[in-house]
């Protein structure tokens, strides 16, 4: 086609579809393999932002075998390592930032119980994030008082607090004057996130004032499993707890009558010996565990966490030991935290669903007091325990109980006929081994069938490890399910530092993001365009009749198709042009959807999820005897080329002027629908 028969077709086009822009027909792609290079920062920080823990480790570039724990936390639970700060943050009446983490759980605490009422505590936020569907920048969090602030807010109020933290400690540390440029910053997020998600977490970065964003490259979105499988290749053999190696009957191991748990104590033991130091070492190369990988093994991170468990299928790529992903990430809402809300259940189903309410409306302070003791409680439940787990009801509980229902806590337990759950003259709840069983079952069912479905599917088949990591992955109950349903299938390996292990791959990823080199796309991606009308192809109702040219409207041109595979550097590239002359903006919907058995961005299960956004410059002058006008005019047409890149965290975009060879402004927003 000519030059002057395309610039037709454009104008016919633009003028009759009002359309800001045209996609060409060309396509471009191709690949950009980068290399491994030195990390260009001084050092790298990395917050894994977790549903119920928080905490940030750090490392110098020039020495990145050495990864520096944050110092432990003011506050704190008597006998609980305190290696990260629970995710809870308290705001004054009026609305500033106060405390975060152990801090902020303790001074509301202590608050009185009449001035609490004014104070906004949050606890657990980011479940909020996972389970908003319509995420935006104006999505509001309910404090436990029922105040509600902007979420966007909050986040920047924690992430700041990170920030000054780790700022504090990074130059206590380092014997030269560090500036803010030289650092790089990690934030972790579960794989199973979608791009809005992420795109919130980096606008909250920048309202926190972690990086700018003029300077988008200082802030890496690190995925919670892959970080996780990254620090995992670095693992020798005596950093591991191998479940598969002990069977297990009724929770005692066959070859002998050790408790189940009890490999698991001696790690955790020999962990608490090295908490006086705060900087662990990892290996150079790949650790003893991987020496037994060969080229093409697969194996699964099971990120189980506060909120999401998060499952990440990789293959090893030897000798260079970078990581390739199979099998798109998948997961759910089948953290630790269902077994908290399962014990609200039964709080509920004993007490009263009204009251329940009543007394989180009205005495919140006590009612964080008795998820704080659950929460501790919780921790030591372990398969074949034969005594009950004591659960301390505050006094506030016990006394509102009598002046709302005029009876008492013990009556109440009698009357709801729930022999699984026994009453304490102390004041506690005695929670039976089976009360405990039916709190944890459901979640731990969940997470179990989630491997189990992942495993069958073909591109998966023949893993050798399971990894299970997070800090749900501590718990006995969980390991003995996950043991007893797949031990005899694959090995399942638990780092001994299980908590950490996001946080410490984090920061390698952070030092290396090359490490990572081909993901799997988590959806459809593409735009809506116009194409030719074929007759018995193409429904007529999306036929567009102009000048007697037949068009059909609505096709979905992809960008990439859900589960593919795309290479680190990897790029797709599409070249637009603006309607008019002098326009100074260009924007463009994305669509996706879940399966790739699309054809149109109006058949279902397509959705826009977000749009590209191009800032065009004043066009050039063109010079005398340039094509299409005379010295001093500007060319009919400008050709904006977009170069999108989707093997990354983060999808990015970036364009060019094509006749002036200038840079234009590009973004993508996923927030703004």
């Amino acid at each position: 086609m000519t030059d002057q028969r395309r610039q037709n077709k454009i104008n016919e086009l633009c003028k009759h579809r009002r359309i800001p822009f045209l996609l060409f027909v060309s396509v471009l792609q191709r690949v950009e393999v980068r290399p491994r290079m030195a990390c260009p920062f001084s050092v790298v920080v990395a917050i894994d932002f977790g549903t119920t823990s928080s905490g940030y480790a750090f490392s110098f570039s020039q020495d990145s075998e050495a990864i520096h724990m944050m110092k432990r936390w003011e506050g704190g639970d008597p006998g609980v390592a305190n290696q990260k700060s629970p995710t809870c943050l308290l705001l004054t009446p009026d609305l500033r930032f106060h405390s975060f983490g152990f801090a902020a759980r303790d001074f509301y605490h202590d608050l009185d119980p009449e001035e609490a009422r004014h104070w906004l505590y949050f606890d657990k936020f980011k479940m909020k994030i996972h389970s908003t569907s319509d995420l935006t920048m104006e999505t509001e969090l309910e404090a436990v008082n029922g105040r509600k602030v902007r979420a966007i807010e909050v986040f920047a109020h924690a992430l700041r607090f990170f920030r000054e933290h780790a700022l504090k400690e990074v130059k206590d540390q380092s014997s030269s004057v560090l500036e803010g440029e030289q650092i790089r910053w990690v934030i972790t997020v579960p794989a199973v996130w979608r791009q809005p998600a992420k795109q919130f977490m980096r606008e909250a970065a920048y309202l926190g004032g972690l990086v700018s964003p003029e300077c988008p490259e200082q802030l890496l979105i690190a995925l919670e499993p892959e970080a996780a499988s990254i620090y995992c290749r670095k693992l020798r053999l005596h950093q591991v707890l191998d479940l598969s190696l002990q069977p297990m009957t009724n929770g005692l191991n066959l070859d002998g009558p050790r408790p189940f748990d009890s490999s698991f104590r001696q790690a955790r033991e020999q962990l608490r010996r090295s908490r006086h130091s705060r900087t662990f070492l990892v290996e150079s190369g790949t650790g003893e565990l991987w020496s037994e990988l060969q080229t093409g093994d697969r194996y699964i991170v099971a990120d189980c966490g506060g909120g999401t468990v998060d499952l990440t299928v990789h293959q090893i790529e030897q000798p260079q030991g970078t990581l390739k992903e199979l099998y798109k990430a998948s997961g759910g809402p089948y953290g630790a935290v269902g077994v908290d809300l399962a014990f609200e259940a039964m709080l509920c189903q004993i007490f009263g669903e009204d009251f329940i309410q009543s007394f989180k409306a009205k005495r919140p302070a006590a009612w964080v007091d008795l998820t704080i003791a659950f929460e501790a409680r919780k921790r030591t439940a372990a398969p074949g325990r034969a005594n009950a787990l004591n659960i301390s009801l505050p006094f506030s509980f016990i006394d509102y109980y009598k002046r709302h229902r005029g009876q008492s806590v013990e009556a109440a337990l009698r009357r709801s006929n729930m022999n699984i759950v026994k009453w304490s003259s102390q004041g506690m709840l005695r929670l039976t081994q089976e009360a405990m069983n039916e709190l944890f079952q459901p979640t731990i069912f969940n997470i179990v069938k989630h491997i189990e479905e992942l495993m069958a599917k073909p591109e998966v088949r023949g893993v050798r490890f399971l990894f299970l990591v997070g800090g749900f992955a501590e718990s006995p109950m969980l390991q003995k399910a996950v043991q007893k349903a797949l031990g005899r299938t694959c090995r399942i390996i638990i780092p001994h530092d299980v908590g950490l292990t996001i946080l410490k791959g984090a920061v390698l990823f952070g030092l290396d993001p090359t490490v990572v080199r081909v993901r799997r796309c988590p959806l459809t991606y593409g735009v809506g365009v116009l194409n030719r009308f074929v007759e018995g192809r193409h429904p007529r109702d999306k036929l567009l009749v102009k000048d007697g040219r037949e068009w059909c409207t609505d096709i979905l041109d992809r960008f990439v198709s859900v589960d593919q595979s795309v290479a680190l550097g990897e790029v797709v590239r599409r070249s637009y042009t603006p309607a008019r002359v002098g326009q100074r903006k260009i924007i463009i919907n994305i669509y996706c959807s879940a399966t790739d058995d699309v054809t149109y961005i109006s058949d279902p299960g397509v959705r826009k999820c977000g749009t590209i956004n191009l800032d065009l410059p004043e066009p050039l002058p063109q010079p005398p005897g340039a094509v299409g006008g005379a010295g001093g005019g500007v060319p009919e047409r400008r050709e904006i080329r977009a170069t999108m890149q989707f093997g990354d965290t983060e999808i990015k975009v970036t364009a060019v002027d094509i006749m002036s060879n200038r840079s234009v402004r590009a973004s993508i927003d996923f927030l703004s629908n």
